[in-house]
C-alpha cells in the first residue's frame, strides 16, 4: 500500500540539539494514528512537517500529489478581531455550506465576532475551519482541549466515520483509545510504531522498556539516567493503577453510604464519630441566575474531608459558577452554604497565573530565596522536589517562559502543593499534559490527603480519581452521581429520562426491510408497531431531502448571492440531519425490543 505522507531519514535540530533524529515513518490510507510522547519531544513539530509549515534539515518529506492536508494548531490565530466566525471559516472551507454546517454542528454562532469568543469557542472554530477543508488527511494537535464531553464524543463519531487518514495528539486517554488503530511513540529523539491503537500502549511501552532493560549495557549514559525514572514509572504503572483504583472504589462506597443517609441521620451519627471538623462545605438549595438565564436550580452538596468530587458538563452551563459559590467568590441567589472556617483553600482556575514568566523554575518555587520547599509539613530540596514533577536539574535554573504549556501546568501544580492547603480546587488541570505527566498528576492527587474539587472533561481521568461526579444536565440542573464517568453513564439511564444519550448506531439504515409478520409476535403498542413499519420509508424520504439541500448549498456562489437564504438552508439542513438521527435511534430502539422479545 502506497503511503500518503512519509518522513524519509529526516533530521531536524532545535537550539543545537537534535529534535528529530533520522526518522522514517509512513502514513498509510485509513491510518488512524495516535501520536504520543512527552511534552517537548517533537509531536507538534512532526505535524508541522507533514503540513508543510516546517522543513527538515536533512532527509526528505514525501507527499502524494494532489493530497489535501488540513492541520489543526493548538491555538487559534486571530488577525482580524472583528471578523465573524462564519467569515473566518469560509476562508478555509472547500465548499461554503461546509463552513456553516460545521459551525452549527459545533454550536458556534455564525455571526459572533472573533474577539468575543471564549477559549472553548475558539477551539470549536479552529476545528470547523480544519474540517471544512474536506481533507484527505487530518493533522490534529490537541483537538479536545477546552471541549466539553458532548463535543468530544461528537468528534469521536466524526473521526470514526472519516474516510481518510489522520494523526492526532491528545491528552485524553479515552478519546485516544476510541479513535486510533495505530500508535506512534516519540521517545528520546526517535520514533517507534505499533500497529495497534492507544489502548495497547501501556502493554507495548512496557515491553519496549523491558527489552531495553535487558540490553541496558548497550545504552549510553544519557539513556541510563532517563531509564531510572521511566522504567520505574512504566513498569509499575499497572500496579499503581490497581492500588489507586482499589482505594477510590472504597471511597466511592463510603460516599454512597453518606449520600443514602438523611441529613438528620448524618448530623446525629456521622459527626458524633468523626467530629464536625470533617465537614468542609454544606450547601443546601443553592441557586444562581444571570438575567433570565438560570445556571443552577436548587442544588444540595455535602462535601467531606477527603472527598474527591468531579464536575462535568457542556461549556457555559455553570460549572465555574458553582465552584465560585462553593469557595465563597460568588454568593448564591438563594439557599445556604456553610463552610468550615478552618479549611485552607487553593483555587487554581488558571494554573499558570501563579507563575512569574521572567523567573527561573527555582525562583518560582522559592520566591523568598533558599533552596528548600515545604510539602505537607516536610522540607525537601527544590531540585529533588522538581525531579518528582519530571523536571531535570538543568531545567530548574532555566527560565519559565521557555516551558511548554504542559510543563507550565506541571510547575504550577508543584508550586501550589507547597502552600498550606487541605482543599484543592482545579479547573481543567489536564489540558496540555502528556501521558507521563497525567500519570504523575493522578499519583499526586491520589496521595493528596485533603479534599479535591475538579472540573474536567477527561473521562479516563475522572474514572480513575473521583469519588463522585456532579453532572450539569442542562437547564440549570446539576445532579451528583457516586463513582466515575462510567458509573455516571450507568446511573443516568435509571436516574432520569432527560435526553438519554443514544448508543452509537451499530446498524446501517440503508435497505432496511421490515418483517411485518414478525412484528405481530412481539409486544409492541399500536403506535410502536406503526413507527417500526413506517420509519424506514420516512427516513428514505428525509435522506433524499437532505441530499437535495446539500446540493443547493454546494453552489460556491450561493452565499455571495443570498447569505440570508444560505444561513436558513444551512440551519434547515442541520435540523433535518438531527431529525434523521432521532428517527434512526427510535427505529433501533424498536428493533432491539423486537429482537429481545423473539
Amino acid at each position: 500500500m502506497k503511503p500518503l505522507l512519509s518522513l524519509l531519514d529526516a533530521s531536524l535540530n532545535f537550539g543545537g540539539d537534535p529534535l528529530i533524529n533520522h526518522w522514517t515513518i509512513h502514513l498509510l490510507p485509513k491510518d488512524h494514528v495516535c501520536l504520543v510522547g512527552r511534552n517537548g519531544s517533537g509531536k507538534s513539530t512532526l505535524l508541522k512537517l507533514f503540513s508543510g509549515l516546517h522543513d527538515v534539515d536533512s532527509g526528505s518529506i514525501f507527499k502524494r500529489p494532489s493530497l489535501r492536508v488540513a492541520y489543526l494548531p493548538q491555538r487559534l490565530t486571530i488577525v482580524n478581531p472583528e471578523q465573524t466566525a462564519l467569515d473566518y471559516v469560509l476562508e478555509f472551507s472547500r465548499e461554503d455550506y461546509l463552513a456553516a454546517t460545521y459551525l452549527t454542528e459545533l454550536k458556534v454562532p455564525l455571526d459572533k465576532p472573533l474577539h468575543l469568543l471564549s477559549g472553548g469557542e475558539q477551539r470549536r472554530i479552529s476545528l470547523a475551519a480544519t474540517l471544512a477543508q474536506d481533507p484527505d488527511v487530518l493533522l490534529l494537535d490537541e483537538p479536545t482541549n477546552h471541549l466539553d464531553i458532548a463535543t468530544i464524543e461528537w468528534l469521536e463519531d466524526m473521526l470514526a466515520n472519516f474516510r481518510g487518514a489522520f494523526v492526532v495528539i491528545s491528552h485524553d486517554r479515552q478519546f485516544s483509545k476510541n479513535i486510533s488503530n495505530k500508535t506512534w511513540w516519540i521517545d528520546r529523539t526517535r520514533i517507534q510504531e505499533n500497529s495497534k491503537g492507544f489502548g495497547d500502549f501501556d502493554r507495548w511501552s512496557e515491553y519496549v522498556w523491558e527489552q531495553e532493560e535487558r540490553e541496558k549495557s548497550l545504552l549510553d549514559t544519557r539513556l541510563r539516567l532517563e531509564a531510572d525514572w521511566l522504567l520505574r514509572g512504566v513498569t509499575a504503572r499497572r500496579k499503581r493503577n490497581q492500588g489507586r483504583l482499589r482505594r477510590v472504589t472504597s471511597m466511592r462506597e463510603e460516599r454512597q453510604q453518606l449520600k443514602m443517609n438523611s441529613r438528620k441521620t448524618i448530623s446525629t451519627t456521622h459527626f458524633q464519630t468523626q467530629g464536625e471538623s470533617q465537614l468542609i462545605i454544606d450547601a443546601q438549595g443553592i441557586t444562581k441566575s444571570f438575567g433570565e438565564r438560570t445556571l443552577l436550580q436548587p442544588f444540595d452538596l455535602r462535601l467531606m474531608r477527603g472527598d474527591r468530587i468531579g464536575i462535568m458538563g457542556p461549556n457555559g452551563t455553570g460549572k465555574t459558577t458553582l465552584i465560585r459559590m462553593l469557595v465563597g467568590d460568588l454568593e448564591p441567589d438563594s439557599g445556604m452554604i456553610k463552610r468550615n472556617s478552618k479549611t485552607s483553600v487553593i483555587y487554581l482556575d488558571q494554573m499558570q497565573n501563579s507563575l512569574n514568566e521572567n523567573k527561573t523554575l527555582w525562583q518560582n518555587m522559592c520566591p523568598n530565596g533558599g533552596d528548600h520547599v515545604t510539602v505537607q509539613g516536610q522540607s525537601k530540596h527544590v531540585v529533588a522536589y522538581l525531579k518528582d514533577f519530571l523536571f531535570d536539574e538543568n531545567q530548574t535554573r532555566g527560565m519559565t517562559h521557555i516551558l511548554s504549556g504542559g510543563e507550565r501546568n506541571r510547575l504550577a501544580l508543584a508550586k501550589a502543593l507547597t502552600q498550606p492547603c487541605d482543599f484543592l480546587v482545579l479547573d481543567e488541570p489536564t489540558n496540555d499534559l502528556d501521558s507521563d505527566t497525567l500519570d504523575l498528576l493522578l499519583e499526586v492527587l491520589s496521595e493528596f490527603p485533603g479534599t479535591l474539587l475538579i472540573v474536567s472533561h477527561d473521562r479516563d481521568f475522572l474514572d480513575q480519581l473521583v469519588t463522585s461526579l456532579i453532572a450539569f444536565e442542562g437547564n440549570g440542573t446539576a445532579i451528583e452521581y457516586v463513582g466515575g464517568y462510567q458509573d455516571y453513564l450507568r446511573q443516568r439511564e435509571t436516574h432520569s429520562t432527560n435526553l438519554p444519550k443514544p448508543e452509537k448506531n451499530q446498524k446501517s439504515m440503508k435497505n432496511v426491510k421490515i418483517d411485518v409478520a414478525a412484528t405481530s409476535k412481539v409486544r409492541l403498542t399500536y403506535l410502536e408497531k406503526r413507527d417500526f413499519e413506517q420509519l424506514p420509508t420516512e427516513m428514505k424520504v428525509l435522506s433524499s431531502v437532505i441530499t437535495d439541500l446539500e446540493k443547493k448549498l454546494s453552489d460556491p456562489q450561493f452565499y455571495q448571492r443570498n447569505p440570508d437564504d444560505f444561513n436558513k438552508l444551512t440551519q434547515e439542513l442541520v435540523n433535518k440531519k438531527s431529525h434523521l438521527d432521532s428517527m434512526e435511534f427510535r427505529w433501533l430502539e424498536l428493533d432491539e425490543k423486537v429482537n429481545n422479545s423473539n
